[in-house]
This record gives structure tokens, C-alpha cells and sequence, in this order.
């Protein structure tokens, strides 16, 4: 659907601030596809993005600042997300043994397989995109890292 249409607005003051507007709805419209997905897995994205992070470090542990350098979402409380996952059960937090001010995080048993469930339904998520053919999503990509670059 036409963003025209989605926000009820026929005008913009060009094409630059079309684009801009489309872009930041899109944002969320993809948001709202995420949270509902990783909902039904007790899941946050900002705490699915954490377990894959960590996913990927493992077994080596990861600190905090790791975690955030790494994340999508760079407004995210790293720490609070951690904490989060701990209650779940997903990942082990640990003090650090060369900095005890630092704490050592890591996946549990538990949080790798819940990403291993995930990963057998991501298709679902990743779906949306498949409206694109692959020569647009190289195109759509190059721009999106055109524009941050």
C-alpha cells in the first residue's frame, strides 16, 4: 500500500521528506512484524538480538559493552536486557576474573535452544521481505547503507 494511503496524507513537501516519512514508517510497521513474532517466544526483539549475540561469542564470554557495541538498537539498556534474560533462565552471568567490576555474560543450555527453535521459524519473519526479488533487496541494501554512510 501506497504511504499516501497508510498515513492519509496526499502531499509532501518533496520527495526527501516523502522518503524520510516512508522510511520511519516502515521502520515501525517492521517493529510491529518483530514484536508480534518473538512474542511468541516470550522474546523481545532487543532480547532475541542479546541471545544471538551472544550466540555467536559463545562459549567465550561476552561484557556488557560487547553486547552494546553489537546490538541493533543502540537506545537499548544492554544491562537490563541481560538481566532479563538471566531470569528467564537464557543466558549465565558471571563476575569477571581479570576485572571484577566487569561481568562476564553468557548463553545458557537453555537460551541456545530457544534460538535453535527460532531459527527453525525466522523464515516467517524474514517472509515479509520476500515481496522484494534478490537484484531489489541488493539495491534496497546498497541504499539503506548509501544513506548512513
Amino acid at each position: 500500500m501506497k504511504l499516501e494511503e497508510e498515513i492519509k496524507q496526499k502531499e509532501f513537501k518533496n520527495e526527501y521528506h516523502k522518503a524520510y516519512v516512508n522510511i520511519l514508517f516502515t521502520t515501525n510497521w517492521l517493529d510491529s512484524q518483530s514484536k508480534e513474532f518473538f512474542a511468541a517466544f516470550d522474546l523481545t526483539p532487543q532480547q532475541f538480538n542479546v541471545l544471538r549475540i551472544l550466540r555467536g561469542k559463545f562459549p567465550e564470554p561476552a561484557r556488557v559493552n560487547y553486547i552494546r557495541e553489537r546490538m541493533i538498537d543502540k537506545m537499548c539498556d544492554a544491562s537490563r536486557i541481560v538481566e532479563r534474560l538471566r531470569l528467564k533462565k537464557l543466558v549465565e552471568r558471571k563476575i569477571c576474573k581479570l576485572d571484577r567490576r566487569s561481568v562476564d555474560v553468557v548463553i545458557s543450555t537453555k537460551g541456545q535452544s530457544l534460538l535453535s527453535t527460532i531459527d527453525l521459524e525466522i523464515n516467517q519473519l524474514d517472509s515479509v521481505m520476500h515481496k522484494l526479488n534478490p537484484e531489489e533487496i541488493a539495491q534496497l541494501n546498497n541504499i539503506l547503507d548509501k544513506l548512513r554512510g
